[in-house]
């Protein structure tokens, strides 16, 4: 298993794998996405694993200044998003590519790291726990048309 920085050689795959996380967006967009990361003044972090040479997960990290939930400090590592492709899961590529999101926190000053995951999605609760993360709150948002 390789963990390494996303760079343009990567946005293929990395593209791939986020279509596979977000496929409520198109290709295009998510690719626009990723190369605007590659450009950002180190605000953000995207790691690829790879294993046996092929891209089995992904993770995509922030520095948030605003308030984030549940948190007392700023800035906070936030976990933005992350991939594991079905047959890597359950084999430590998630908690490798969460602790490298992790330890570029900690080199930006940051003392906490915090992440979400929609009410329904179990699964990623469970991994989040299983990895260290404690719930803090839950929220739903509300909109009204002006």
């Amino acid at each position: 298993m390789e963990i390494t920085l996303c760079t343009s050689a990567d946005l293929d795959d990395w593209t791939r794998l986020r279509v596979a996380l977000w496929p409520d967006y198109s290709p295009q967009e998510l690719r626009a996405g990723a190369e605007a990361m590659l450009d950002d003044a180190g605000e953000g972090i995207a790691l690829l694993c790879r294993v046996g040479g092929q891209a089995a997960g992904f993770a995509e990290g922030s520095l948030r200044h605003d308030y984030v939930n549940g948190c007392e400090t700023s800035p906070v590592t936030f976990l933005e998003g992350i991939y594991v492709v079905p047959a890597h899961r359950n084999k430590g590529v998630a908690e490798a590519l969460v602790d490298g999101v992790a330890s570029w926190g900690r080199e930006r000053g940051c003392i906490e790291f915090a992440s979400d995951a929609l009410l329904e999605n179990e699964d990623s609760h469970a991994f989040h726990a299983a990895i260290g993360f404690v719930e803090t709150e839950r929220v739903v948002y509300f909109r009204k048309a002006l």
